[in-house]
């Protein structure tokens, strides 16, 4: 993914919700499988950690994302963003801006 990719991943995803929060447990089969779902219907997702999780939020993104098979778009604070191209999705998020 180039950093011209990333940037407007970022800017799609600034005004998403968390759709997944990760709770004192961490990661576990259900985080990963409501993610990965997740995944499949919306391409973008923004997922929260919240604060009594004791593990660090770049190592839980980085784990979601090998689990789901998806790119990391950004962690700021105790949020992340985790993106994954779906072929079956009609309106998915398009990584070029198309010219007029």
């Amino acid at each position: 993914m180039t950093s011209k990719e990333r940037a407007y991943l970022r800017s799609q995803a600034q005004l998403l919700e968390p759709v997944v929060q990760i709770g004192r447990d961490g990661l576990n089969p259900d985080c990963t499988r409501n993610t990965d779902e997740a995944l499949t219907a919306r391409e973008l997702v923004k997922v929260n950690v919240q604060r009594n999780c004791l593990t660090p939020v770049r190592e839980i993104a980085e784990t979601l994302s090998e689990r789901t098979r998806s790119q990391i778009v950004q962690v700021i604070g105790r949020k992340f963003v985790l993106y994954r191209y779906s072929s079956t999705k009609k309106n998915h998020v398009p990584l070029k801006k198309e010219s007029d």
